[in-house]
């Protein structure tokens, strides 16, 4: 990683996933089961294909992500969360969270419905849910 701006854990966390784009993927990743370049440039979002080339491999340094070859077409790579990844869920809910209940061009879908009412039970679902699918071999 490149030289921190600070030893503030704030900065320091945002030094690894704090710009948009990564959230964005990371989001596409937990809770929209993307897994591929081009899903990920599918996203509503528009993401440009040299930003998240770069992206996905700083997400990947970082171990947050795991780049594999597809099990299903050999010719094309799939991402993964790793244990320090998912373990960005209840950031990623907070998040949500905030936004839909700032923003009333942000409705609450049906995650974020399930978030409003039972916020610690939708993470603990989630959570579970990640658990399976998390790749252990990059910490």
């Amino acid at each position: 990683m490149e030289k921190m701006r600070s030893d503030c854990p704030i900065s320091c966390s945002l030094d690894v996933f704090g710009d948009k784009w990564s959230l964005l993927i990371i989001r596409d990743i937990m809770l929209r089961e993307k897994v591929s370049y081009s899903e990920f440039l599918q996203s509503e979002e528009k993401i440009a294909t040299n930003i998240l080339v770069n992206r996905l491999n700083v997400l990947e340094a970082e171990k947050i992500l795991i780049k594999e070859v597809s099990e299903k077409n050999k010719s094309k790579f799939v991402y993964s969360l790793t244990q320090k990844g998912a373990d960005l869920l209840p950031i990623i809910i907070e998040i949500m969270d905030w936004g839909a209940k700032y923003n009333e061009n942000c409705p609450r879908k049906e995650l974020g419905k399930k978030i409003k009412a039972d916020k610690a039970g939708a993470i603990e679902e989630l959570s579970k849910e990640l658990k399976k699918k998390v790749r252990k071999k990059a910490i």
